[in-house]
C-alpha cells in the first residue's frame, strides 16, 4: 500500500479561516499606521469626556484671543472658549457621521452589487439601474434640505443622508467582481451541490470580495468626514453641532484668518489632514494587498531591507561560481531573472 494513502485529508478551510486570510490586507506596514492613527482619534472621540480640559462651550471673558499658554494648550476663541476642549469634542462628530455614513452605504452597497452581479436577466438589470440613478443624484442639495427641516439636525439623520447618497460606486465595482466570480469553479460546485442562495453569497463570495469591501468602507469614510467638515464650513449644518468643520467656520466668521490667530484655525485643519492620512495609508495597504503587482514588489523590497540591500541601488551585486567571483548587474535585469525563476 502507498504510504500516500495513509495521508490524513486536508482539512476544508472554514468560514472563519477564509474571513481571516481576507484580512490579511491590514498586516502590512501601511494599514497598520493608518489604523493607528485612526484609531488614535477613535479613542478621543470615545474617551472626549474625560480628555477635555474644559467644556467646549465655558466661556472665559477674561481669556479671549489668547495664544497657547499653559492654562490653554491650543489657546483661546474670541470669547473665551478652549480650542483644545472644542477640537477633542468635535472628533466624536466626525467619526460618528464618517463610520455611520461608511457603514450604512457600504451595506446597501454590498447587498445590490452582490445580489446584481450574481442573479441574472431582469433583476440584475433593474439593480444595475437603480444604481445608476443614484449615481447621479445630487448630495448636496438633499443635504441642504433635510437640514433645513432640523433646527440642530442630528448626527444620525446627517449620516444618513451621507450613507444613501455615497453607496452607488462600492455597488457597481462590486457588482462587477461578483459577475467575475459568479462562474468560477468553486461557486459552479457549491451551485451543483444544491446550496442555497444565501450560504453562496455569505460563505463563497464575501470572503473572496472583502478586500474591496474594505477598500469601499475607507473609501465613504473618507468622503463622509470630507463632506461633513465642507458643509459645516460653509453654514448649511448648524454651528452647534461640533466638529472640525464648525470650528473653522467660527474661526473665519470672526477673522482668525486674516489676524493670523493660526492656534484658532490650525489644529482642526491638522486633524483633519492627519486622518485623510491615515485613511489614505489603509486604502493604499488594502491596494498593495488586492494588486498582485504591488504585493510582490512589497514582499521583494522587504526581503530586499532585511538582506541590508538598498532598494534604491541602480546595481546588484551578484557572486558566481565557487571563487565568488563578482559581477554588477543591472537592479532591473536582477528583478526580472528573479521573477522567472523564483
Amino acid at each position: 500500500m502507498d504510504a500516500r494513502d495513509n495521508r490524513p485529508a486536508a482539512a476544508e478551510p472554514t468560514f472563519g479561516s477564509k474571513l481571516a486570510s481576507a484580512f490579511a490586507m491590514f498586516r502590512n506596514r501601511k494599514s497598520m499606521a493608518g489604523l493607528a492613527i485612526l484609531g488614535f482619534f477613535v479613542l478621543v472621540a470615545v474617551f472626549a469626556d474625560v480628555l477635555a480640559p474644559y467644556s467646549p462651550t465655558a466661556v472665559d471673558n477674561s481669556a479671549r484671543f489668547q495664544p497657547p499658554s499653559a492654562e490653554h494648550w491650543l489657546g483661546t476663541t474670541h470669547i473665551g472658549e478652549d480650542v483644545l476642549s472644542q477640537v477633542i469634542h468635535g472628533t466624536r462628530g466626525v467619526i460618528v457621521v464618517g463610520f455611520l455614513a461608511a457603514l450604512m452605504a457600504t451595506l446597501i452597497a454590498v447587498v445590490i452589487g452582490v445580489i446584481a452581479g450574481y442573479v441574472r436577466g431582469w433583476r440584475s438589470e433593474s439593480l444595475s439601474a437603480l444604481t445608476n440613478v443614484f449615481l447621479v443624484i445630487p448630495g448636496l442639495p438633499l443635504i441642504i434640505i433635510v437640514a433645513s427641516m432640523f433646527d440642530d439636525p442630528p448626527l444620525a439623520v446627517i449620516a444618513a443622508v451621507l450613507g444613501i447618497t455615497g453607496w452607488a460606486w462600492g455597488a457597481r465595482v462590486l457588482r462587477a467582481q461578483t459577475m467575475s466570480l459568479r462562474n468560477r469553479d468553486f461557486i459552479q460546485a457549491a451551485r451543483a451541490n444544491g446550496e442555497p442562495l444565501r450560504r453562496i453569497i455569505t460563505v463563497e463570495m464575501l470572503p473572496n470580495l472583502m478586500a474591496l469591501i474594505a477598500a469601499s468602507f475607507v473609501g465613504t469614510v473618507t468622503a463622509a468626514i470630507l463632506a461633513l467638515t465642507t458643509l459645516s464650513y460653509i453654514g448649511v449644518i448648524p454651528v452647534t453641532t461640533y466638529n472640525w468643520g464648525t470650528i473653522l467656520n467660527w474661526a473665519s466668521a470672526q477673522g482668525a484668518f486674516r489676524q493670523n490667530q493660526w492656534w484658532w484655525y490650525l489644529p482642526p485643519g491638522l486633524c483633519i489632514a492627519a486622518i485623510g492620512v491615515a485613511l489614505s495609508l489603509i486604502n493604499f495597504g488594502i491596494d498593495e494587498y488586492v494588486n498582485p503587482r504591488l504585493r510582490s514588489a512589497g514582499e521583494r523590497a522587504r526581503a530586499m531591507k532585511k538582506k541590508g540591500m538598498n532598494v534604491n541601488d541602480t546595481v546588484t551585486v551578484v557572486r558566481t561560481g565557487p571563487s565568488h567571483e563578482r559581477r554588477t548587474v543591472p537592479a532591473s535585469a536582477s528583478a526580472s531573472a528573479s521573477e522567472e525563476n523564483p
